[in-house]
């Protein structure tokens, strides 16, 4: 995920809770999608309009009377103006609120005989309806999380998307908000050539924007771009976690080489400097889509949660929805566990 929030700990609403959820209430999982032009990023914030503030103004109408709502956790905190298909959050409800989500409402058909009431699913479709049919964001599923599940420590990868229309692409104005106008021919061999020789563990301070006491190590797994039939460049990226910046950055970085101004080499001379370098922008977020969160067998999910919570800070400010705790490459860093 390209990281990009500026705040601290527990923004993204994780829990101090590391046991999971609390005795006598239950989890939800809830896949998202949203058009992040309108969107001040993922994480709530005062006076601004935010994914996880409008899902959270939402849940208390839904829930009114019956108790707070549980902060919404998160897979990858979005930045202002990324897109996603396939975000992943979770939230915990009490026994009343499920009770309230298990009454049918509305146009609600009845249901089969020996049917149960899904209440993660009428979640959903409470979420959508209070949003409106022209909403910029959708909650595609709603459903009981599997025992150990966190929506941010339990996954193993996220992977992006990041499309460009270059010179030689036509320019379609109906998608301008969710790709990049670019105005060169690029060499699709040579970006990916340069992207190919990135992959692997590495530390990646140089395609990162600095957070004190927070590591940039990571396991970059795909990293390669495709041109469509319609001639517009797409830049698939997948690591186990992404530092703060890092998507805009390598994609920026490969198009620098497409154009050939910088040499397919330089991209790893680079990298293993270690120094932010002033020799590639960092791109635009209208062009960044989440695509897809993964996560493990229901079966390991308490596993995976644990170990990467014994390597990620839970409260200080280093704390980050994709982010390892300070240190060098250890054997559970190369196990790729963000």
């Amino acid at each position: 995920m390209d990281v990009e929030n500026q705040h601290g700990a527990n923004v993204d609403g994780a829990s101090p809770d590391m046991s999971g959820p609390a005795p006598g209430t239950t989890r939800i999982r809830l896949d998202l999608a949203y058009d992040g032009g309108r969107f001040l990023g993922w994480s709530s914030q005062p006076g601004l309009r935010t994914v996880q503030g409008e899902l959270e103004s939402a849940l208390a109408i839904i829930f009114g009377r019956h108790g707070p709502v549980s902060p919404l956790t998160v897979a990858g905190r979005t930045d202002a103006g990324v897109h996603a298909t396939g975000q992943v959050a979770h939230l915990d409800v009490t026994a009343a609120q499920l009770g309230v989500l298990s009454r049918p409402r509305g146009k609600t058909p009845p249901l089969a005989p020996g049917a149960r009431f899904d209440g993660p699913r009428a979640l959903g479709r409470r979420l959508n309806g209070i949003a409106g049919l022209n909403a910029d964001i959708f909650v595609s599923r709603g459903s009981f999380a599997p025992d150990g599940f966190d929506a941010r420590f339990s996954a193993t990868w996220r992977r992006y998307q990041y499309r460009v229309a270059d010179a030689s692409a036509p320019r379609n104005p109906l998608l301008r908000g969710h790709t990049l106008w670019y105005p060169a021919v690029l060499d699709l061999d040579r970006m990916n050539q340069a992207a190919h020789d990135l992959l692997g563990l590495h530390d990646w301070a140089s395609f990162c924007k600095p957070r004190e006491g927070a590591t940039t190590v990571r396991s970059l797994e795909l990293f390669r771009w495709t041109r469509a039939d319609d001639g517009v460049l797409t830049a698939e990226v997948r690591a186990d976690a992404f530092c703060h910046s890092m998507v805009r950055s390598l994609v920026g970085a490969t198009i620098a080489v497409g154009e050939s101004k910088l040499d397919t080499d330089r991209l790893v001379e680079l990298r293993d400097e270690l120094d932010r370098p002033s020799d590639f922008k960092v791109l635009p977020a209208k062009g960044l889509t989440l695509i897809e969160v993964g996560y493990p067998p229901d079966a390991e999910m308490a596993a995976r949660a644990q170990t990467t919570r014994n390597r990620r800070p839970v409260g200080g400010a280093s704390a980050s929805a994709d982010e390892p705790t300070p240190g060098s490459l250890t054997e559970a860093a190369r196990t790729n566990y963000a």
